[in-house]
């Protein structure tokens, strides 16, 4: 005699995969280059807090939103670090959170704006995630410097690069020149 399946157990089956299906690709995320996805992300993981200049407000410091993501202010030059070889203090930043000094030097954070000029108007996605991956501006470069939490950064997924991207490209354009990193003393630096 031969068995055949009933109805019900063949759509049980069959809700078991369907739902199986749907949970796997729910958990896959935003597809790359989802603007959204990438809001999220830089503002969740505080690329503002470096990369768009402090000024002095009513309660103390707070983001100058008219050169939010621009970077380090070109107009702003700074003068040399103080010396902290003796310690105990290992790094110093300026007042807009935008220049940072230690034993790599001065860095600068970069403007990251879609400025075609001075920002990230020329690069790709690909550079972008290429740049994060090397911790190398350009993924051939000279090398991302503190502050930036590059090898943090490296644990996101291409996509989740892609998207934060994605966003920046989203932002107005700021004309702002970011200077050149300055070598710690001994290196050619001050």
């Amino acid at each position: 005699m031969k068995k055949r399946l009933t109805p019900l157990p063949l759509a049980v089956f069959a809700a078991t995969v369907f739902l199986a299906v749907a949970f796997v690709l729910s958990q896959e995320g935003p597809p790359p280059g989802d603007v959204s996805h990438g809001k999220y992300l830089v503002v969740g993981t505080g690329c503002a807090d470096c990369h768009t200049p402090m000024k002095m407000g009513p309660s103390g410091p707070e983001p100058d939103d008219s050169r939010s993501m621009s970077g380090h202010p070109q107009a702003l030059v700074m003068p040399p670090a103080p010396d902290l070889s003796n310690g105990p203090w290992m790094a110093v930043v300026s007042a807009t959170f935008t220049s940072w000094a230690g034993p790599w030097g001065v860095s600068f954070t970069a403007n990251l704006t879609p400025d075609r000029e001075t920002g990230l108007g020329a690069w790709t996605a690909q550079t972008f995630v290429d740049t994060i991956r090397s911790g190398r501006v350009m993924a051939k470069g000279r090398q991302l410097l503190p502050p930036m939490p590059f090898p943090a950064m490296q644990n996101l997924t291409d996509s989740d690069l892609a998207s934060i991207f994605a966003y920046l490209q989203t932002l107005p354009k700021i004309v702002n020149r970011v200077p050149e990193p300055v070598p710690p003393k001994g290196m050619g630096g001050r």
